[in-house]
């Protein structure tokens, strides 16, 4: 019985070691896309605000346009994914952590699904000791699988280049025409 316990225990740190990793996976692509777009769209402010010399007003709209939209890229990309990495708020349940888990490893595929709700069942039944002995012979065949590998960090530098390209273009205009940013 305690074997079993300690298997599915090991199994539920295996399951939410991905899920922070999901997590962190999460918070490097958002910090990627928000320094992007409120790097683009800062150029884009001083853009338009050089050449179309507006009034008070629309530097006004500008200016909170930027700081509103700022707020909610970062809250979105990159607090909300923090929040999660650090187990605040609501995050991904083991059952679909055991669906992303599945699609990546074929040989997990339904296995995971099953040994989590067949935990369920048997906490809910008075003779425990043939679910869990079945539920104890499907981890073995789990433990094995590195289910954390299944996110490759990585995989974020291929979003670089969508980071890169404004701030390539802010250092130009730094230099090419630092009157341009104010």
């Amino acid at each position: 019985m305690s074997n079993s316990s300690n298997n599915y225990h090991l199994l539920l740190q295996k399951l939410d070691e991905f899920i922070r990793r999901y997590y962190l996976n999460q918070l490097l692509r958002g910090l990627i896309y928000t320094i992007a777009t409120l790097v683009a769209y800062f150029l884009v402010i001083n853009v338009l605000e050089y050449f179309l010399f507006l009034p008070p007003a629309g530097r006004k709209i500008l200016f909170y346009s930027f700081i509103l939209l700022g707020a909610g890229i970062i809250y979105q990309l990159v607090l909300l994914p923090l929040f999660h990495y650090n187990r605040l708020g609501k995050i991904i349940s083991h059952e679909k952590a055991a669906e992303i888990l599945g699609k990546h490893f074929s040989e997990v595929s339904d296995k995971l699904l099953n040994v989590l709700q067949l935990k369920k069942q048997a906490d809910n039944t008075a003779d425990q000791s043939l679910v869990l002995a079945c539920i104890n012979q499907k981890i073995e065949g789990l433990i094995p699988v590195p289910f954390a590998s299944a996110i490759d960090l990585n995989e974020n530098r291929k979003y670089l280049k969508y980071m890169l390209v404004p701030i390539m273009a802010f250092i130009v205009v730094l230099f090419a025409s630092p009157n341009l940013i104010k």
